[in-house]
């Protein structure tokens, strides 16, 4: 069988609702990857809270986090890594009108640096349960670019919020919002999501797009289950994911689907 690239989302997708990596998803994960094939984690969450599952399933392939914002090898030095990073000013303004538009609490990261206006229980993998005094966010702590915003918007306050940075900011970046309950929207540089990220590995490592697989389960993933050569939608997915899709996974995340459908497309040695 052909190299693939084999794309995996994280929540929803390769990990169960508890967040966690079941024993044979590391297994077929690891058997993929011995196989020849290339498996990528390509992710809205930042380095630092996917690091433990790539490191869990064995893998010295590149990452994609920030939806696409940051290519990487963990633990090396890659000269391909990239980071698209958005101008500093625009995470000071929106802390500065921050009552004004809603905003409750915002980080602004990049690879290996996290600073947020206020420690949160909200998400607690997402927001920072506690901050050391040079993780506050403010100008004399943010001292270069971030990669992304990540906003906690109180309720009702999400249409004011996009139409302010989307007037005074929108030819710079773009807004996603997070689905599920909580009122969280992020801010990337302008033209980034996971199929960007993907293209960028396929074209690295020589592999068709006929031969890309992406795993995915919500919106953010849309443009990349679209790209790929196979774009498999979790049996769990949202129905615009599904639509799209060239195949669904028999079974969802709670119940090994990205496992067991790797395991029979690839015929793997398990």
């Amino acid at each position: 069988m052909n190299q693939h690239l084999i794309a995996i989302d994280l929540d929803g997708t390769t990990l169960n609702n508890d967040a966690q990596l079941s024993p044979t998803t590391i297994k077929t994960i690891k058997a993929a990857s011995k196989a020849g094939h290339i498996v990528s984690i390509v992710t809205g969450r930042p380095y630092r809270i996917s690091q433990r599952y790539y490191d869990s399933l064995g893998l010295k392939s590149p990452m994609v986090n920030f939806n696409g914002a940051l290519a990487h090898i963990p633990h090396e030095e890659w000269h391909q890594e990239y980071q698209k990073n958005i101008n500093r000013e625009i995470a000071l303004d929106l802390l500065t009108h921050k009552d004004e538009l809603g905003i409750d609490t915002m980080t602004a990261e990049n690879k290996l640096h996290l600073w947020a206006n206020r420690q949160s229980n909200v998400m607690a993998d997402f927001f920072p349960t506690k901050l050391n005094p040079n993780e506050v966010l403010n100008s004399n702590n943010l001292t270069s670019d971030p990669t992304a915003l990540t906003v906690e918007y109180k309720p009702g306050e999400k249409d004011t919020l996009i139409k302010n940075i989307q007037d005074n900011y929108g030819s710079d970046v773009d807004i996603r919002v997070w689905g599920g309950p909580h009122n969280i929207l992020e801010v990337v540089s302008k033209g980034i999501q996971k199929a960007m990220g993907v293209s960028y590995l396929a074209k690295t490592y020589n592999i068709d797009q006929s031969n890309i697989i992406a795993f995915g389960d919500e919106e953010n993933d849309a443009e990349m289950i679209k790209y790929a050569g196979r774009g498999v939608a979790m049996k769990n997915a949202i129905p615009s994911i599904t639509a799209l899709a060239d195949d669904q996974t028999e079974v969802d995340n709670q119940h090994d689907g990205l496992a067991h459908y790797l395991n029979d497309y690839l015929k793997l040695d398990i």
